[in-house]
């Protein structure tokens, strides 16, 4: 995950290399290092470094890494022939290279050409069970046809062998929400928990889903989770302040004051709402009567 600092430093680099053209390959080698997505940019400041030659002999053996850089950037922009001649220029270097391999078959991917892409990804899976990316771009083929049900099937095989790998459990989780199965989105998020437990997204998303579901037992567990999002970041999370609202007052409709431990612990709602109506007077005041009325109906006060 790209933190607020790194994220300021890319957006300097992108705005320098626009306006002043300086510095173009720091932000290429910042966006490969972030991992983010800039198709846009990469292929824009790739391409200018790449058909100079001056700049390109500059790079060295670099030169293969922004060919690579280049060609996956081409293709999230449609730009084919661009990745084809990328491609192309990397085959003939590397003539016998795996790497450019999954490139060939993420072109015939954006070619739509679904059936020789997986054809070459089930080759590459025999001579390598262990290829990580291989088998994510199976997920994304499956996905890109509207086969839902043969992604998650991927990303469940994925996971028995290679369970550290966060960014799986979480797509896997959002596929389950999209399909309303939140119990198995729920496990994924325990699962994303127990690995990073400081992380205060799968917090709040574990907290959604069992809001969703519903039921006294879920709600009070889901309450929980907001409350761990909110000490997590420091009592600014909205969406999580609004979720101890909603759940207190579903819990209250639930229990009808039976629950002897949610009836004696009304500091965490009333905390919620001091929290609510500060953030709104500060950013939103003329929104503040909304607010109040919303946690009225709510029948929560501070």
């Amino acid at each position: 995950m790209v933190t607020k600092s790194e994220e300021e430093q890319l957006n300097r680099l992108e705005a320098q290399v626009d306006n002043a053209g300086g510095g173009a390959w720091e932000y290429l080698c910042l966006v490969r290092k972030l991992k983010v997505r800039r198709p846009d940019k990469v292929l824009k400041h790739g391409l200018a470094i790449l058909n100079d030659s001056k700049k390109r002999s500059a790079l060295g053996t670099e030169e293969w890494t922004l060919c690579e850089q280049v060609a996956v950037a081409a293709m999230d922009c449609q730009s084919l022939d661009v990745a084809k001649d990328c491609i192309k220029v990397l085959r003939k270097r590397f003539p016998d290279s795996k790497r450019v391999g999954r490139l060939e078959g993420m072109l015939l991917e954006a070619k739509g050409l679904w059936a020789e892409a997986e054809k070459a990804y089930s080759s590459f899976l025999e001579d390598n069970p262990f290829d990580q990316v291989i088998h994510k771009r199976r997920v994304a083929l499956a996905k890109a046809q509207g086969n839902i049900t043969t992604a998650i099937e991927c990303l469940n095989k994925y996971l028995d062998t290679f369970m550290a790998d966060h960014d799986a459990w979480r797509e896997l989780a959002e596929i389950y929400v999209s399909l309303q199965m939140y119990k198995q989105a729920a496990f994924c998020y325990e699962e994303l928990i127990l690995s990073q437990p400081t992380n205060p997204l799968h917090h709040l998303a574990y907290a959604d889903v069992l809001y969703t579901i519903g039921g006294l037992e879920n709600l009070q567990a889901a309450k929980k989770y907001y409350a761990s999002t909110i000490n997590l970041t420091g009592g600014k999370n909205r969406r999580a302040l609004f979720g101890v609202c909603l759940c207190t007052s579903a819990i209250g409709q639930l229990s009808k004051g039976r629950n002897k431990e949610d009836k004696d612990s009304p500091e965490l709602q009333s905390l919620a709402v001091a929290a609510l109506e500060k953030d709104y007077k500060q950013r939103a005041p003329g929104k503040l009567p909304l607010l109040t009325s919303a946690l009225k109906s709510l029948r929560v006060s501070s």
